[in-house]
């Protein structure tokens, strides 16, 4: 038989088939673009100027530095940033749709709500903690106390008289403060906003008690007088105001904490080596000494990098389960 044969021309052909066919995996997967290669959509629940629009737009325009792509802010306001969330579950787990939220639509809302759709600890890969921001207790003119102890010495003596303001039912707010009554053992009516504008125009006006604001919607009242800070509600002083206590340094309510957070998560079932390279950007883009600084001043506690978000997730549920069923809030 000749090298020309019809058999050896077979022979050689399925040969290049078979050949192909064993490369053809490498091939398809070196052609496969590198993530990311189109402009990645950041949706964040609240309208802009608020405190996790801040976050996000700050946090998205570094980790587009970082990925080297664009880095879209989509604000989709509604239910306490639950319409967001939804929007970023129902995405496809490819990496380009994520949201920047904060503990109200990651857990608070569900246990509110029980007719809301996701479970974000079921439906969402979480990539990274950003920060945590405590609470401020703030008096106004009307509750003249000027600290923690005297609070709570007048709230045992006139209690339910006593108001405080939030900003709205199931809020990290409100949470705060049914947690501050729990501990204490008093009672306080709890008056709920729409908007921190009418909720620190009516503190500083003597319409109301005391409140439960965000360090950013606290400050500018802080300055001019017209508050008076009483406690944060953080583990720690806040770098921001170092002369306002915690609540746990009260003796009695040692322990106390609760603060809202922000973290960066996807949809479920995001693929591991995009997850990865999210979670790593991220934690690069808090090393950023402006990053840090710029979060800092707004009253924001880092993350260090070494938090697990999805076990804090589960921690916060149980004890924001507890305050829901103590503060009646589905009622």
């Amino acid at each position: 038989m000749t090298m020309n044969s019809p058999i050896s021309l077979n022979r050689r052909a399925l040969g290049g088939l078979l050949a192909g066919s064993l490369l053809a995996p490498a091939r398809s997967a070196l052609a496969q673009p590198a993530y990311p290669d189109k402009p990645i959509k950041i949706v964040i629940g609240y309208p802009p100027g608020g405190s996790v629009d801040y976050v996000g737009r700050l946090v998205g325009e570094a980790l587009g530095q970082r990925l080297k792509t664009p880095v879209v802010i989509d604000n989709q306001g509604g239910a306490a940033g639950a319409i967001a969330a939804q929007r970023v579950v129902s995405s496809p787990a490819d990496g380009y749709t994520l949201l920047v939220g904060s503990s109200n639509e990651l857990v608070a809302t569900r246990l509110v709500n029980p007719a809301q759709r996701y479970d974000a600890q079921k439906d969402m890969t979480p990539l990274g903690l950003i920060a945590t921001a405590p609470v401020l207790l703030v008096a106004g003119p009307r509750a003249a106390v000027k600290t923690l102890p005297e609070l709570i010495e007048l709230a045992r003596r006139k209690p339910g008289q006593l108001s405080y303001g939030s900003s709205g039912v199931g809020s990290t707010l409100h949470f705060a403060g049914e947690l501050l009554k729990q501990r204490a053992g008093i009672f306080m009516t709890h008056i709920p906003y729409r908007g921190v504008a009418s909720l620190t125009s009516d503190l500083a006006g003597g319409n109301l008690d005391l409140a439960m604001l965000s360090v950013p919607a606290a400050l500018p009242f802080l300055q001019s007088g017209r508050i008076t800070a009483l406690a944060c509600t953080g583990a720690q002083r806040l770098s921001a105001l170092p002369k306002v206590p915690t609540v746990g340094e009260v003796p009695a309510l040692k322990g106390y904490e609760l603060s809202g957070w922000f973290a960066l998560m996807g949809p479920a079932h995001l693929p591991p080596a995009i997850a990865q390279r999210l979670s790593q950007a991220l934690q690069e883009v808090l090393q950023d000494p402006a990053v840090r600084r710029k979060l800092e001043d707004g009253g924001n506690v880092l993350a260090t990098g070494r938090e697990d978000l999805a076990a804090m997730m589960t921690r916060e549920t149980r004890l924001y389960a507890g305050l829901v069923d103590y503060a009646h809030m589905r009622d």
